[in-house]
């Protein structure tokens, strides 16, 4: 694999544009940088808070998912990791949209029917005027939020909780017909599935149904943000001793892992001609993999 953008401040939401550049949100950083082919790096924006996910719109701005700094920085000899909560840094979660030209900050979201949004985390547009995005929530020392998948447009003129509760989810992504919603738990390493019936709306479910339980990891790990490549498989980052990208396809079996080298892999997306490479962020250590795919991946909706 080729390294780029080393130094970086925990890299995160990992977007490709078609000037051959990849954009990333640094967490700790509190920024937005692009990182060019030529390996150069600069600062798109300034992002306050604990900017999380990342997402670009058909007209050029950029729709971030922002935690409002709910998570500490722990720095492990070069190895940094999201620490515990410190309520004297959290500026409350939100929906953001930034100019990269300007650099200037709008707030579309941050609340839900009266329910603040806690740590909002990854997000997939949906090219339907609207986007799905996790809230993954907050952990304190002996309790944890309930929170949502929550859909808006991207107009900022609405919101709605699509579903309740989750167990701290993290990466989200569609299928490549559009049909099927997909999110990780961060915590209880499973991915799950639901049927999409409409925009923002999916089907409902028993509490003992098992067909919408994609995926459940047998071994300890932690899931991150997730793709989903042009064959329809899930592509979900892995946090655990052996990090990486775990590839299960649409009937829940794993095809492969691709070890990253970083034990804090967090995320991914596809790029490159015809969307054969992936960019893997390498948070732990600060950087991006880039890494030749077995397939293309699917371009998204922006």
């Amino acid at each position: 694999m080729d390294i780029i953008g080393k130094g970086l401040r925990f890299p995160e939401g990992p977007v490709w544009c078609d000037d051959g550049s990849v954009l990333v949100v640094e967490m700790f950083g509190e920024r937005i940088t692009r990182m060019k082919p030529d390996g150069s790096t600069s600062v798109v924006a300034e992002v306050p808070g604990g900017p999380n996910g990342l997402a670009e719109c058909a007209d050029g701005s950029l729709l971030v998912c922002n935690n409002g700094g709910s998570f500490t920085p722990i720095d492990l000899g070069g190895l940094l990791l999201p620490g515990p909560f410190d309520p004297a840094r959290h500026t409350g979660g939100r929906i953001e949209r930034v100019d990269p030209k300007t650099g200037k900050i709008t707030r579309l979201y941050d609340s839900c029917d009266g329910h603040a949004l806690r740590g909002p985390n990854d997000l997939v547009l949906d090219g339907k005027g609207g986007f799905y995005f996790t809230d993954h929530g907050i952990r304190h020392e002996r309790s944890g939020d309930r929170t949502s998948i929550y859909y808006a447009k991207l107009d900022g003129s609405s919101i709605r909780e699509v579903v309740f509760p989750v167990e701290a989810p993290n990466g989200i992504g569609l299928s490549p017909d559009g049909t099927k919603l997909y999110y990780a738990e961060t915590h209880t390493a499973r991915v799950w599935v639901r049927e999409i019936v409409s925009p923002g709306e999916v089907k409902p479910v028993t509490p003992f149904d098992t067909h919408h339980l994609l995926w459940a990891s047998p071994k300890l790990v932690y899931l991150d943000s997730l793709a989903v490549d042009g064959d329809g498989n899930v592509c979900v980052a892995t946090i655990g001793t052996a990090g990486g990208i775990t590839v299960i396809s649409p009937d829940g079996n794993v095809v492969r892992f691709v070890e990253s080298g970083d034990v804090m892999t967090t995320n991914v997306c596809f790029g490159g001609p015809g969307l054969r490479t992936a960019y893997i962020t390498r948070s732990g250590v600060g950087d991006v993999a880039v890494v030749p795919w077995a397939c293309a991946g699917l371009a998204l909706h922006r």
